[in-house]
This record gives structure tokens, C-alpha cells and sequence, in this order.
């Protein structure tokens, strides 16, 4: 027992404080631990129990703790944080490192400076609302700031909202990163394959134009503006699967045209994005998204909004071909109609887009990035949080 403290001591321990636990915020999180485990580092996850991030940090490596969090902020804040200052106590993290706007509100709150603390928004919260909401987040995004050691964006735009809406930081921009060993590249045969092992395409033709949206169905993803867009289609046969589930699932369903698909949630993507011809996420606001850059990963061409992390994920030049106006079903209509009729100017963009992907957004190269911000943090803060401590 004294042998096993002494080693969880002499290893840099994270607390990775997480709440949403589904989604782009939990593949971060599970893809962080995994990398951290094998540098040698000791990653601890507390996330609610629900969900599948508990059982996949866990199998990444991780020690797990339950945190009975909401998603939202409410009455229940001040258990949160109280169970968030329990824990940081019990782990005796090195650092913390609080994942989106809810873990990110308790634990900033719950650690006040005393543990040097990493907040990664994935997105601000005041994008997420509108109205004296959005104020009142705002407000606090700005105060909150001065208990967070870093702040750490996924994208350069990302990090220019937050300047740009008055928050002053100590910043740090590191590209979210994709397991290139897992989304690998699919040519023809693949696609073939895919689609003949999925029994949603059954009774779709093998050579139909397939589109392809992965994302929790929710407001901020956008699913609904893309059934305003699929209206509007005209390619002959073409089908649309929207893959994942949210609390949009039925009212999305209501307005869905005939021939749109649902998957529910899915456990590995891939096979979806080796099926799809092209791949489109029509977001309202993000960080930086991971759909769009697995499937660049894998050679599919991508369509997306022109949201935080969209331009950042392409190819200088591609903008022309995958980027459209937020909101605007009409664009998204013309560019998906453009990529679903042009087969050469696809499988340019498959190309483009696979190793550019593949060169620049390997996970491994941002889990190293994060462990030298830890190991920066680590080594600078030591008198820095004692002083804090002793006023």
C-alpha cells in the first residue's frame, strides 16, 4: 500500500472534471486519458455515472469517480460543488483540469487557485443561449477566469470569442486531435462494405448519394437546419442519415422529409463515415468539432458551418466547397448538391482532406501538447498557489 502512494505521488495526477459525458466532450476526454495513461501520467475522471464516458476513461486508464452533475446550472450548484471540493481533497491532483461550461463553473469554484487549474470550454456557454442568460454566463466567464491557471482552446477562433467578449486569460490554443489509428482511411470498397453491413441502408441502392451527419441531435448541432436544407435537394436518390441521439430526437423525427434515417446512438461511428460520400455537421457554434475531422481522417469531404474550428479543421482553399453560412439552408443545399453531383471534385477533396488531417490533428500530438502545459503549470505554480493559500 505504501509503495502504490509513493508511486501516485512521484506521477503527475489529473483531475479531469467532466460534464457533458456523451458527445465531442467525452471522445476528448476518453482520447486524453487514454494518450495520458500510456505517457505515464496518472489521469483521474469524475463525471456523472450515466452515460458512456465512465466506462470508456475507465477502460482507457483512468481511476473514475462518480460526480452527480447536471448539465445546466441550477439549485443543485452548491452539492456540485461541494462534491467537487471533496474530490479534489480525496485525489490531491497535481492539477485540474475542468472540461466544458458546467464542470468548468463547479470546479473553477471549487478549487479556487489553490490547484493549478485548466478550464477547456469546447465552445463557450454564452453562445449556447441567448438573452439575460447569455449575460449572466458572460459575467461569469469573465470572473471565473481569474481561477483558471490556463485557459485552454481547441481553436485560434475559439480563443478570439472569448478576447473578443472581454475575458481576460492566460491563453493557450491546442487543436483537438483524432486517433488516426482508429479512423482510418476508406476508399471505394470500403464504402461498399459499410453500407452493405448497416441494416438502416437496407432497401437503399448500393450507388445512392448517401450524406451523413454525426452529432448529438440538439440545438447547437444544427440537424433541424439541415432538414430545412434536405427540402430543397433535388439529386436524384440521394438519402440522408443523421446518426446520434439528443434531446431533438422527436420534434427532428416531426419534420423529417420521407427517406431521412436515424440511427440513434452509436457506439463507433466509422462504419458511417466509411458508407457516406460526404459528411456535413451545419453547428450553430462549437470549439472546434471532431465529426467533421474523423471523417477527413477517414477521406470523406466535409460540409460545415462557418462556425468556431471550421476553417481551422480544412486545407487552405477548401472553404470554397466546405464551409456555408450558420443558419442558411439554402447554402447548405447548394454545397452539398455541388459535392453529391461533381464525383472527380470529391475525390479531389477526399484526397486534400485525408492528408491534411492525417498530418496536422493526430492525438498524440495534442496529448503531448496538453501534458506540456501540465508540466508547465506544475513547475510555475508551486509558490504561486502557496501564496495563495496562506491569505
Amino acid at each position: 500500500m505504501l509503495q502504490e502512494r509513493c508511486t501516485e505521488e512521484r506521477q503527475l495526477t489529473v483531475l479531469h472534471l467532466v460534464q457533458p459525458v456523451d458527445g465531442g466532450v467525452a471522445r476528448v476526454v476518453t482520447d486524453l486519458v487514454k494518450e495520458q495513461a500510456r505517457a505515464g501520467l496518472r489521469p483521474v475522471v469524475a463525471c456523472p455515472p450515466v452515460g458512456p464516458l465512465a466506462d470508456r476513461a475507465a477502460a482507457a486508464g483512468a481511476v473514475v469517480h462518480s460526480w452527480p452533475a447536471v448539465r445546466a446550472p441550477g439549485p443543485r450548484l452548491a452539492g456540485e460543488v461541494a462534491a467537487a471540493r471533496r474530490l479534489i481533497r480525496e485525489c490531491r491532483p497535481h492539477v485540474l483540469h475542468a472540461h466544458s461550461a458546467k464542470a468548468g463553473l463547479a470546479g473553477r469554484i471549487a478549487a479556487r487557485g489553490r490547484v493549478p487549474t485548466v478550464f477547456q470550454p469546447h465552445a463557450w456557454s454564452f453562445e449556447a443561449v441567448g438573452g439575460r442568460t447569455a449575460e449572466l454566463a458572460l459575467k461569469w466567464e469573465r470572473f471565473g477566469a481569474r481561477w483558471a491557471d490556463h485557459i485552454l482552446c481547441v481553436s485560434e477562433s475559439e480563443l478570439r470569442t472569448g478576447q473578443e467578449a472581454g475575458i481576460t486569460a492566460r491563453w493557450s490554443v491546442i487543436h483537438n486531435g483524432i486517433d488516426l489509428a482508429h479512423f482510418r482511411p476508406g476508399d471505394r470498397r470500403d464504402r461498399r462494405t459499410a453500407r452493405a453491413a448497416l441494416p438502416l441502408l437496407d432497401g437503399v441502392e448500393a450507388d445512392a448519394p448517401l450524406v451523413v451527419c454525426v452529432g448529438r441531435l440538439s440545438r447547437q448541432k444544427g440537424q433541424d437546419v439541415l432538414l430545412r436544407a434536405w427540402r430543397r435537394m433535388r439529386v436524384e436518390g440521394a438519402r440522408l442519415v443523421l446518426v446520434g441521439d439528443g434531446p431533438d430526437l422527436d420534434s427532428l423525427r416531426a419534420a423529417a422529409p420521407d427517406g431521412v434515417l436515424f440511427t440513434g446512438a452509436s457506439q463507433d461511428v466509422r462504419p458511417w463515415i466509411h458508407a457516406a460520400d460526404v459528411l456535413v455537421l451545419p453547428s450553430r457554434w462549437e470549439g472546434m468539432a471532431l465529426a467533421p475531422l474523423e471523417a477527413m481522417a477517414c477521406g470523406r469531404p466535409v460540409v460545415m458551418s462557418d462556425v468556431n474550428g471550421a476553417r481551422e479543421s480544412l486545407p487552405p482553399g477548401h472553404e470554397g466547397h466546405c464551409i456555408v453560412p450558420p443558419e442558411d439552408p439554402a447554402a447548405l443545399a447548394s454545397a452539398l448538391t455541388g459535392l453529391l453531383t461533381d464525383p472527380a471534385l470529391r475525390d479531389a477533396l477526399s484526397r486534400s482532406v485525408q492528408r491534411h488531417t492525417r498530418a496536422v490533428f493526430d492525438v498524440r500530438e495534442t496529448a503531448g501538447a496538453v501534458a506540456g502545459l501540465y508540466q508547465e503549470l506544475v513547475g510555475l505554480s508551486g509558490p504561486t498557489m502557496r501564496k495563495r493559500t496562506e491569505r
